[in-house]
């Protein structure tokens, strides 16, 4: 299956479920911190975040691609 661009409240949701946690925002960037991660995640309030911020994201906090159909099927 391909990952899609989805839009920014998916995204949040899909990061919530696997750990990440809201710290602040700035400007239209939503930023996010995860126990395992070495740099922050950042979701931009876009209609359509693209796949390789979507992928940056997943690679930043070590998520598979299983995990994340997984988790946004449950969304």
């Amino acid at each position: 299956m391909k990952i899609k661009p989805t839009n920014w409240q998916t995204q949040v949701k899909i990061f919530e479920k696997t750990d990440c946690f809201f710290v602040r925002q700035r400007g239209d960037h939503l930023i996010f911190h995860h126990k395992n991660a070495k740099r922050a995640v950042v979701i931009p309030k876009y209609d359509e975040i693209p796949v390789t911020v979507i992928r940056n994201n997943m690679k930043t906090v070590g998520m598979t691609r299983e995990e994340y159909f997984s988790t946004l099927g449950d969304v």
